[in-house]
């Protein structure tokens, strides 16, 4: 009588918040996929089109300017039509650049999609981590929003294990035919599968109750509320409480953030300056370039794209880490242990290939430098999956004053991509100068994120949204 125990029932709402933070982060999925699906259609893409480095460079971090629009773009139109229909419209985006990636008949054509795809890929990066916090209950709101980057890494290990298993399929080379297309054409229309995903669990989750009382929707943001926190929250008060919040905001824009330093304000320029580290670090060097990378030394396609998921299976592992110490030690302490870490694997590995050579216009490591370098690369990530990877996209979501969270979000990851978009264009040519070299640029910005974390980064961990700024 009178339902079930409070025990159970605050399981069961964990278990629901659990479930609609997990389906607002499966845009997270799709970044992962497309990062690591390219990874691997790469090689194809250029034999099949005859296009150079310099081309095939352009073509695959084009979709990174996609992404930085798609960010820009995303906070207004979260805050015009709600959170999940804005995530709706990037599912059936990514889902019609899926389509074209895999039938293009040009590489320009090629490119196209690839912005496109890359623009959904943006507004998605922005929706899950602001969705998330703003569900997700005080105590949980770490965990909860680490799930953007479990997403993530998820999506690039799934990616790359569909790459090897249709490398597999083809024989082994990407260029082979698999009835009307070659291997690499269903590797990047595979990708249709996970945004149909996403399209189906954005229409069922419920709408942000922050969002609500913003839209004057407060009956419905109360219904929410319950749902999420609880018969014993006062949801008049927290409802209050919210609106207080909102009361003097209107729609937020991008004038909203303008203050003393620079022209914006110190706390946007944090979030921009974490967003630069995360991608300054070079790890999507890693997810997009690896297989090219492994090729170079020596290791077969087939064997360098199992390399690949092999460093994705860490990423995960390193993911769930951090979720399970983010709520109990605090985010700066996770983003000092990675940042010493970062820094110290990419010195090894600038150390080892300063020891390469080439045979016949192929890179080659002696044996001990090139078991060196692989040991840190997988370090390397582990380090990053522990800390900045998960870390950055908690304090994306969270740090914030609501007023201007939306726009706030939009700016950081947009230029988190315009970040992503530099390191992953301008490393082959920097490789092709001096892969030693170039891994001492990315361990030097390592070295220089600690700095930043130990004089500038605040903690946020059992904060209330409402808190921030």
């Amino acid at each position: 009588m009178g339902g079930p125990p409070v025990a159970a029932r605050g399981q069961e709402r964990l278990g629901y918040v659990t479930f609609i933070a997990a389906a607002g982060a499966i845009g997270g999925f799709l970044f992962g996929y497309d990062s690591a699906v390219i990874n691997g259609a790469v090689v194809g893409i250029q034999r099949y089109f005859n296009v150079g480095p310099v081309t095939i460079g352009v073509v695959v971090a084009v979709a990174l300017l996609g992404s930085a629009v798609g960010a820009w773009f995303a906070g207004s139109l979260a805050d015009r039509w709600g959170r999940t229909k804005t995530m709706r419209l990037a599912a059936v985006l990514f889902a019609v650049s899926s389509v074209g990636q895999a039938l293009p008949f040009a590489i320009w054509d090629l490119a196209f999609w690839r912005v496109l795809a890359g623009a959904a890929i943006g507004m998605a990066s922005v929706l899950g981590p602001a969705y998330i916090a703003e569900v997700a209950p005080p105590a949980y709101r770490g965990r909860l929003g680490s799930f953007q980057q479990l997403a993530i890494v998820l999506g690039i290990a799934v990616s790359q294990l569909v790459n090897f298993a249709v490398n597999l399929w083809a024989g082994g080379e990407v260029n082979n035919d698999l009835g009307p297309l070659q291997a690499w054409q269903w590797m990047l229309g595979a990708c249709l599968v996970p945004a149909l995903v996403f399209l189906v669990f954005a229409s069922v989750i419920p709408e942000s109750p922050r969002y609500l009382v913003a839209a004057g929707r407060e009956g419905q943001a109360r219904e929410v509320l319950r749902d999420i926190e609880g018969d014993h929250v006062d949801l008049d008060e927290r409802v209050a409480e919210i609106r207080s919040v909102l009361r003097t905001r209107r729609r937020p824009r991008l004038g909203d953030l303008r203050g003393p330093r620079f022209g914006l304000l110190p706390i946007v320029w944090t979030g921009i300056v974490l967003s630069v580290f995360q991608q300054f670090v070079g790890i999507n060097v890693i997810f997009y370039y690896s297989s090219v990378l492994w090729q170079s030394v020596g290791i077969t396609q087939s064997d360098s794209l199992l390399i690949s998921f092999s460093s994705s299976i860490i990423n995960i592992v390193g993911t769930f880490i951090a979720m399970a110490l983010v709520d109990q030690v605090g985010r700066r302490p996770l983003l000092l242990v990675g940042s010493a870490g970062m820094a110290i694997a990419l010195a090894v590995a600038s150390w080892s290939f300063s020891y390469s050579f080439s045979v016949d216009g192929i890179v080659q490591l002696p044996a001990a430098q090139g078991a060196a370098a692989l040991i840190a690369a997988n370090a390397f990530v582990l380090f990053f999956a522990l800390s900045w990877g998960v870390i950055v996209w908690v304090l994306l979501g969270e740090m914030f004053p609501g007023r201007i969270r939306a726009a706030a979000l939009s700016v950081a990851a947009a230029a988190q991509w315009l970040a992503n978009w530099v390191i992953t264009v301008t490393f082959p040519p920097l490789a092709n100068w001096n892969l030693a070299l170039t891994y001492l640029f990315y361990a030097v910005f390592a070295a220089l994120s600690y700095l930043f974390v130990v004089f500038i980064v605040k903690e946020t961990k059992g904060r209330k949204l409402e808190e921030m700024g």
